[in-house]
């Protein structure tokens, strides 16, 4: 069922044209991200979805009856309620309706036999009507959701008036997750949420019975929650089917697939362009070149391909190499003032040169506090850090303070570097995107993508050797943190970092620091065996806990271990179904790649190799319906489970 479809939609804002002919179809139960650089028109596209935005050309279809809810990016909650109260609002024709019930039961007690059975026949009716509204748990998804977004230490009624922008922000995200429209339209949902709020997040909206449709940031959430990617680029939008990391994959194919025929069309066009003109002035070779020409002047001209990837181009280095030993931590205490208590406490932690570490843990826990008390950033501080050998730190700061607001970008850096001549400031701006007169734009008229570029532009020139960073890709587009990791895997030093950037994370992380306001444990590897690692310790916990609650007898033992084995047969599907779906979608790559080779047009007379790929698309699409129909069984068991 389509629950809406744009059909070549356009925007304008004045002369400024933003969006045109969009194509794209939302289908039930649909989970699509929409993608593209910043400024490319997202937001507006979502807008204009949500009926939001007005849009100038071409048609939007949505059935009547399809419900729809928009969390814009930076809107909190408003309101005067307190938090459970507005949670309520969200269930106002089920409470009616449990009003009503009540009132039935009431009556049903006082009336005589005459009347009850009359109303007995309301009550059944309405209680039906009730239990198909979720009557019976709505205030128990309320806390559920409310705990998912961090609200759980919140006494309910805490007016919405006294919380942060933030918390009204996931306040607003909760609100529309219990409303359950049929189409969640969400930009930047993933704001203001720490770690362990995103993967509730995922989890919730995995789910969640209907469409929805994103714009993110975040590539790992974008990762684990769609299925298909809108590219929108040069104002139109392309359909990927896949999640964010397929869409890379492919797009880079495409764009070098649609090159390789460009530059043969040109080559052949050159050809018959020198002959027509060798030729068309001779009387025995004029019909061919007049030939040769009408065939150019019909000739269907592939336009050259284009990537909308201006990004940003830098690479840290450093002065010289730190000592192997870069930072000891023993037993740190950090406050803001000497009577406050402390942000965190009795944190130990060492680090050696090339470690790439990034610190994890709940908001408020004292993370960035942390990584300003170890630049002695803080007065209020217990405990030792020792610094290494020739250890030079340069700072990333998220809140961007270092930055004047009155400076222009090019004075902001030619200040602390004076000695470099104005041409070669100006090629470090170029290289972060700066061109012609930007560099004189001050810094409080720049965005905050913007100024992260000037702060990766002065952390790129200090030449540090060990960079601690407080969520760098905070206000990056995604093909600016793209060069961002791919500047920090080629670092030759020491990297201590903040994010709650998962991507980001697996892809620089060698180890993960997780901090508590009393304890800091540390996991070798990146994100993903951080996760393993905690789902481990998770079913070691169940395990000890359902082992100390059974009684010590002959039949419980017996459950326990019948349980035991159960959860090892699930496991053992599940990793089976995960195997198949990644053998499929390889399968589904090797028959996409064949495809392609065959529409080559340098193997049209290449009647050997193109039964050679129709040998191998036959083999891959016979296994593939192997591995389908294996994949099938496995759900089917799978779902037995379940029930």
């Amino acid at each position: 069922m389509i629950v809406m479809q744009l059909d070549e939609v356009g925007k304008s804002f004045g002369a400024d044209l933003i969006l045109s002919k969009i194509k794209l179809e939302v289908h039930h139960n649909d989970r699509i991200a929409i993608v593209g650089r910043n400024g490319a028109g997202k937001s507006t596209l979502l807008q204009v979805m949500a009926g939001i935005s007005e849009y100038d050309e071409g048609e939007i279809y949505k059935p009547k009856s399809v419900t729809l809810g928009y969390l814009e990016q930076h809107a909190g909650l408003d309101s005067s309620l307190t938090i459970w109260d507005e949670m309520l609002t969200v269930f106002k024709e089920t409470r009616k309706l449990e009003n009503e019930l009540r009132q039935l039961e009431q009556q049903m007690a006082e009336r005589d036999s005459s009347d009850y059975d009359t109303l007995l026949e309301t009550y059944d009716r309405k209680q039906a009507e009730f239990q198909a509204l979720g009557g019976f748990n709505y205030e128990s998804e309320i806390e559920s959701v409310l705990h998912g977004l961090e609200f759980g230490k919140f006494d309910f009624q805490t007016p919405i008036t006294s919380l942060s922008g933030g918390q009204k922000t996931r306040l607003a995200l909760g609100k529309l997750l219990l409303a359950k429209p049929d189409l969640l339209i969400l930009d930047e949902p993933t704001n203001h949420l720490d770690i362990h709020t995103l993967n509730w997040l995922e989890g919730y909206l995995n789910k969640y019975e209907g469409a929805i449709v994103i714009v993110s940031h975040d590539r790992y959430f974008l990762d684990q929650t769609v299925k298909t990617v809108y590219e929108v680029a040069f104002q139109s939008s392309k359909k990927y089917s896949g999640n964010y990391s397929y869409y890379l994959k492919k797009r880079q194919e495409d764009y070098e697939l649609q090159m390789k025929w460009f530059v043969k069309q040109q080559s052949e066009i050159k050809r018959h362009e020198e002959f027509v003109q060798k030729n068309i002035a001779r009387d025995s070779t004029s019909k061919r070149a007049q030939s040769r020409q009408k065939m150019l002047e019909k000739m269907e001209r592939v336009d050259r391909p284009d990537l909308d990837d201006a990004s940003a181009k830098f690479s840290f280095q450093v002065n010289q190499k730190s000592g192997n030993d870069v930072l000891k931590v023993s037993n740190l205490t950090a406050k803001y003032a000497a009577l406050d208590d402390p942000i965190f406490r009795n944190i130990s932690f060492n680090v050696n040169r090339g470690d790439r570490i990034a610190i994890v843990g709940p908001n408020g826990v004292g993370k960035t506090t942390l990584l300003k008390a170890l630049l002695q950033k803080m007065e209020h501080v217990e405990g030792e850090v020792q610094v290494g050998t020739n250890v030079a730190f340069g700072y990333y700061d998220q809140e961007q303070v270092s930055l004047s607001r009155s400076k222009t970008a090019l004075s902001e850096l030619w200040d602390d570097y004076p000695d470099m001549p104005e041409k070669d400031v100006r090629t470090v701006l170029g290289n972060f995107l700066f061109t012609g007169d930007d560099v004189l734009k001050t810094i409080g008229m720049l965005s905050g993508g913007e100024k992260a570029r000037v702060l990766l532009a002065k952390l790129m020139l200090q030449r540090a050797n060990v960079l601690v960073m407080d969520e760098p890709t905070n206000h990056l587009d995604l093909d600016s943190k793209e060069v961002l990791e791919a500047a920090l895997q080629d670092f030759p030093g020491t990297i201590i970092f903040v994010s709650h950037d998962r991507y980001f994370i697996n892809r620089i992380a060698s180890q993960i620091f997780e901090m508590q306001q009393d304890s800091m444990r540390t996991f070798l590897g990146n994100y993903d065996y951080y996760l393993e690692k905690l789902e481990e310790e998770k079913q070691l916990r169940e395990m000890e806990e359902q082992k100390n609650s059974v009684p010590d007898t002959t039949e419980t033992k017996k459950q326990f271990h019948q349980d035991k084995q159960t959860k090892r047969d699930l496991r053992k599907l599940e990793r089976k179904s995960e195997t198949l779906e990644e053998e499929i979608s390889s399968i589904e790559s090797e028959i996409e790649k064949l495809e392609n080779e065959m529409a080559d047009p340098d193997l049209a007379g290449d009647f050997i190799r193109l039964q050679e790929i129709n040998d191998s698309l036959k083999h891959y699409q016979t296994e593939l319906e192997e591995k389908m129909n294996d994949w099938s069984e496995t759900q089917e068991k799978l779902e037995e489970f379940e029930e």
